[in-house]
């Protein structure tokens, strides 16, 4: 039986531990939780409580209310996610679709910045997919993902074709679920295979992204490094 919370506020505590669950695998994306009477007896608190919990985990993204099916845990399908992490717009604010073409995947030793961003140990090995971008038929964007290659090893060669959400991959092969992702962003010049992508002169003014992945406790899953041809997209966040 959990162990009921019982400092203020309640609902922030039930929310806590409803998300160590999650976390922890034992509610998986996809699926069902109890009925909220049944939870609120569980947790020795009134249904009210509970119903405040589980609207600050939809808030979040981690649950999702279902009317007359129930609460259910986020999965990550791809224009969800899609539309969730990607925080490019066409220049006049529109949407766009971007599609991806990977262009080489290695493993590699990342620079220790790099390692540290993912947690692993100095001289670790990482899988970094090399992809460019494009959005109605024009590059956007040259990136490279890094991932711990003790972890996510596999993906150096399988699936032979990379969807174009890696998201939905991690969690659905790997249990690895993106809740949340961590941004930088500066100014900086496009040179080598970066500039010759996106179809650009060296020198090219670009927006670097640099992002880390974290999943549900706050560990990074992901780091990917973008850069931007701000002509043909820009950059757009809620904050």
């Amino acid at each position: 039986m959990p162990v009921r919370p019982t400092p203020q506020p309640l609902h922030r505590q039930l929310r806590d531990l409803m998300m160590e669950r999650i976390a922890s695998g034992e509610w998986s994306p996809g699926t069902y939780l109890p009925p909220e009477t049944r939870l609120a007896q569980d947790y020795g608190v009134a249904v009210g409580t509970l119903r405040k919990a589980l609207l600050d985990l939809a808030q979040e993204g981690v649950v999702q209310r279902r009317q007359g099916k129930g609460t259910v845990v986020a999965s990550h399908d791809s224009d969800a996610v899609l539309f969730r992490f990607f925080n490019l717009r066409r220049p006049d604010g529109g949407t766009m679709t971007p599609e991806s073409r990977v262009l080489a995947r290695a493993r590699m030793v990342p620079d220790s910045a790099d390692a540290q961003a993912l947690n692993m140990a100095t001289g670790a090995e990482a899988i970094r997919i090399t992809r460019a971008r494009e959005a109605d038929g024009a590059p956007i964007l040259f990136e490279h993902i890094l991932l711990d290659a003790a972890r996510f090893g596999p993906l150096e060669t399988t699936p032979e074709i990379l969807p174009n959400t890696l998201y939905q991959l991690y969690q659905t092969d790997y249990g690895a679920t993106v809740h949340r992702a961590r941004e930088i962003l500066r100014a900086t010049a496009a040179d080598g295979p970066c500039a010759h992508e996106l179809g650009l002169a060296p020198g090219t003014p670009l927006l670097h992204i640099r992002r880390v992945a974290l999943d549900y406790a706050g560990a990074p899953i992901e780091l990917r490094l973008s850069w931007v041809n701000p002509e043909a997209a820009r950059y757009e966040a809620d904050v």
